[in-house]
């Protein structure tokens, strides 16, 4: 490029209305800092001055793991969160006005990943010149990309939903993106399988845009239940699903992450993991009332999941059946109902012996474990007695033992 066309290209990225948040990303600003030296709009810069921008910029680029300027572009600009993606994303009018304005700055961009370091380093003096950290150089047509993403944004989504498909709640109550989620796979999980086919079934529906049940999954610990709603969203992330871990103290900031997810052209499943109450729990009066809202109706786009080793999620003692409640059959009801607003309701009972040495001889024979029969099943019953019993759990926990000592 020229000088005069690497000015016009400083001037366009300081310019940017949709895309200006992108310029904030450290290896952006870099880079129009160095075209601002190296087309000679930013005063007169020494051969060391651009040279030193230029490494910096470099530097900045090469710590994100990349060397290609292009592809880098176009990972910061596909994951910007801007108002025109937004409102594509919540099924909202466009106006002219804005579609124009974010495809002529689209062309900034492909503009940008065509700058080469000869282009950056043309006032730079030799031999430091040479001697200088080179970018690569990838074809890049950022337009078509872009357009392609927003005709699958109900399966790609944007800004962070984009990259991840794990999400919780910080202590502030905000949504965070979970770096490193169990992987678990369906095809890991053994027996099971009516479980499994009704929570995939109604997981479907809803990203579907079909009418999608909220579940509740409860049973004896170490039957897979988490492990199961984890699978399933492994398995249907890309196909637009995410799933957000919500624990039980923070039940009553769902209603306002609803605001948020609503808006999102992705399908979420607020995950309740390992819940129970105490019969005077003020959160049990927050799920109640988000459950009455039906926030499947609400929110077409989510759905609750909850896991709980209770079937109906409130402890019970028998004073409280005995109380002195002048209402009691009332209080006894209240807590009965509250697992009764899920609409589907499934329980992962502990498998009996023949179930568990089947779960043990799969995983078994997926990990390559070759032993005889009858040893295996004596090591694998000895293994449940001393943890207490048979469970789905304690089957991987036992395997996993088995490949330790090889």
């Amino acid at each position: 490029m020229t000088q005069e066309e690497l000015r016009k290209l400083y001037v366009r990225m300081r310019t940017l209305v949709v895309f200006r948040a992108v310029t904030d990303n450290p290896v952006v600003a870099r880079l129009v800092d160095t075209l601002g030296l190296a087309s000679g709009v930013v005063g007169d810069a020494s051969s060391q001055r651009l040279a030193e921008a230029y490494s910096a910029f470099v530097f900045e680029l090469f710590a994100t793991g990349g060397c290609s300027l292009a592809c880098y572009l176009q990972e910061v600009v596909l994951d910007d969160e801007n108002v025109y993606l937004r409102r594509i994303g919540a099924g909202k009018e466009v106006r002219p006005s804005l579609v124009a304005a974010a495809q002529e700055e689209l062309k900034v961009f492909s503009d940008l990943a065509r700058v080469t370091p000869d282009d950056l380093l043309v006032n730079v003096d030799e031999p430091l010149r040479s001697s200088l950290a080179r970018f690569e150089l990838t074809p890049l047509d950022l337009a078509a990309t872009y357009r392609a993403r927003l005709k699958d944004i109900r399966r790609f989504g944007y800004g962070i939903y984009a990259r991840y498909h794990v999400f919780r709640l910080d202590d502030a109550g905000q949504i965070v993106a979970v770096h490193h989620p169990d992987p678990i796979r369906l095809s890991a999980l053994v027996d099971y399988d009516r479980e499994k086919k009704v929570i995939l079934d109604n997981t479907r529906a809803l990203l579907a845009g079909k009418p999608a049940a909220n579940i509740l999954l409860t049973g004896d610990a170490g039957t897979g239940k988490s492990s199961t709603v984890k699978a399933v969203v492994n398995e249907l992330a890309p196909e637009g699903l995410r799933i957000l871990e919500v624990s039980k103290d923070q039940l009553h900031q769902i209603p306002a992450i609803l605001d948020e997810l609503t808006k999102n052209p992705l399908c979420f499943v607020i995950f309740i993991d390992d819940l129970s109450f105490a019969g005077d729990d003020d959160n049990f009066a927050a799920l109640k009332a988000i459950l009455e809202g039906s926030v499947s109706a609400k929110s077409a786009n989510v759905v609750i999941y909850a896991t709980s080793n209770r079937r109906h999620l409130v402890k019970e003692t028998f004073s409280e059946r005995e109380g002195d409640d002048v209402h009691l059959n009332d209080t006894l009801q209240e807590i009965v109902s509250l697992s009764d607003r899920f609409g589907i309701h499934l329980t992962f009972y502990k498998p009996n012996m023949t179930t568990y040495l089947d779960i043990v001889h799969q995983l078994a024979a997926n990990a390559g474990i070759q032993m005889d029969e009858a040893e295996l099943n004596l090591l694998a019953e000895r293994f449940a007695t001393r943890r207490g019993g048979r469970s789905a759990r304690g089957a991987r926990q036992f395997v996993d033992s088995l490949l330790s000592k090889e």
